[in-house]
């Protein structure tokens, strides 16, 4: 395929894979609007019910701007849309996970950063390497709450890059699986969230983040409030009614 980058559903999962492994996945202006239509599509897609972000080959998800063009357009200060960033610019309550499958860099570690889960090949690694270029990283402003304060420090600060291990024993990622099996993990995680009552999920995401704007006794009235539609929908009385009834749950989103 010569799109550079691609979005396919399977039944109720969507992978959006950003196709230009012969320049480690940088994000060119084709691959930045690729991507913009691809979060859009998903966001408006109702038969999906989680997004797989990825990056073709086995070298790179994604090794961050593409240092030429930023050059050639001697780029200053990036415009606000100029790279899509997940519940801030495209707003999506449905879950998206990265499959790392290579270097995460600059650029490529935000898209990592802004997905809602981060599975990792074992030869993954990630950076934020623009210090070592004079550049910025305002987008990394949630990293703090993702890994604590000083192991921030340290990522921003350095510029070296964190191993798939690492960043697994900071939290940055959620499993780590041998290469070969990455895409496989990515989907099976993928299908048993779809499977999942979808009103619980897409609310359980929303609690996570209303944690991060919230102090402790104002997130607990706001997540009050935030799952009163799911306890009152048709949903919440067919969970129990299936498990008494021994099947499957027929979510009906409502």
């Amino acid at each position: 395929m010569d799109e550079l980058v691609i979005y396919e559903r399977a039944d109720a999962v969507a992978w959006l894979t950003i196709n230009r492994p012969e320049a480690r996945n940088a994000l060119s202006k084709g691959v930045r609007d690729g991507l913009w239509d691809g979060f859009r599509r998903f966001a408006d897609d109702g038969a999906a019910a989680v997004l797989i972000l990825t990056g073709a080959g086995d070298k790179a998800f994604c090794a961050g701007g593409d240092l030429k063009e930023m050059s050639e357009t001697a780029l200053q200060v990036p415009p606000p849309d100029f790279l899509p960033y997940l519940q801030r610019t495209v707003k999506t309550d449905k879950p998206v996970i990265a499959a790392v499958n290579g270097v995460a860099f600059a650029g490529g570690f935000l898209l990592a950063q802004m997905c809602d889960l981060v599975i990792a090949a074992d030869h993954a690694k990630f950076g934020i390497m623009e210090v070592k270029v004079g550049r910025g990283s305002p987008w990394a402003a949630p990293l703090p709450w993702l890994v604590g304060p000083r192991a921030a420090m340290e990522i921003m600060l350095v510029g070296d890059p964190l191993t798939a291990q690492r960043a697994y024993e900071i939290g940055l990622v959620n499993r780590v699986v041998p290469a070969d099996r990455l895409r496989d993990e990515a989907l099976s995680i993928a299908t048993t969230i779809a499977d999942n009552a979808p009103l619980s999920v897409r609310a359980a995401k929303q609690l996570v983040y209303l944690s991060a704007e919230y102090g402790w006794s104002a997130a607990l009235e706001a997540a009050d409030a935030l799952y009163e539609p799911v306890y009152l929908s048709e949903d919440a009385q067919e969970g129990p009614r299936a498990f008494k009834q021994k099947r499957r749950p027929q979510w009906q989103g409502r």
